[in-house]
């Protein structure tokens, strides 16, 4: 029987830098990865049985033309929190099956499994490992304002505010990466890679 590729789980606040982790692995080592957040987005809209489970919840007009209208549902979570955990309680389980077939098919040492509700899902649970990228909140705000310039300080911090506080994330991590401007980012990951591989090996 061949052995599964090792699981990381790669979370992070917004505006950590996973992405930027994830995306290095997948092109200097050519780790295969799964953004899990985009996948959601993808099934939300092309997963019949979930459409059809989302209109229920939210109504016809969550749909635009077949396409998931996030102007329209926003409001509607905002003003019933309950609304987020029946959300979350009906994609989850669908990004939860789609990453199991994605995981039997790749022949890899190990995989990213990336997302930003990783730990808040429990879903990290079925890693193998768990990576946090973490950063100083100041350094945080500037690049979701240069990434995403329309959002104002006060709305980033509120964000922020919703999140899993840094600390509790990193309390469950098997891995910190440091993501500051003045911390090498490049030495930690390539040691990291060497350990994942190590752990990938047959014992």
């Amino acid at each position: 029987m061949e052995n599964k590729p090792l699981i990381i789980g790669l979370t992070g606040g917004i505006g950590a830098g996973k992405s930027t982790v994830r995306r290095y692995f997948e092109r200097i080592h050519q780790i295969p990865s799964y953004d899990a957040d985009t996948r959601a987005k993808w099934l939300i809209n092309h997963l019949e049985p979930l459409k059809t489970q989302l209109i229920e919840l939210f109504g016809q007009e969550a749909y635009t033309h077949g396409t998931w209208t996030p102007s329209v549902v926003s409001p509607k979570i905002m003003a019933n929190p309950e609304l987020t955990k029946q959300l979350n309680g009906l994609v989850h389980p669908c990004v939860k099956t789609d990453f199991a077939q994605w995981h039997a098919q790749q022949n890899a040492p190990y995989v990213i499994k990336e997302a930003a509700l990783l730990i808040e899902a429990g879903t990290y649970q079925e890693c193998d490992r768990l990576a946090v990228v973490t950063a100083m909140e100041s350094t945080r705000i500037q690049r979701i304002l240069n990434r995403d310039p329309q959002r104002s300080i006060s709305e980033i911090k509120n964000i922020l505010a919703r999140q899993l506080p840094e600390s509790e994330k990193l309390k469950l991590a098997n891995d910190i990466i440091y993501n500051e401007e003045q911390q090498a980012l490049i030495p930690q990951l390539e040691k990291l890679h060497r350990i994942w591989l190590s752990l990938s090996l047959p014992h």
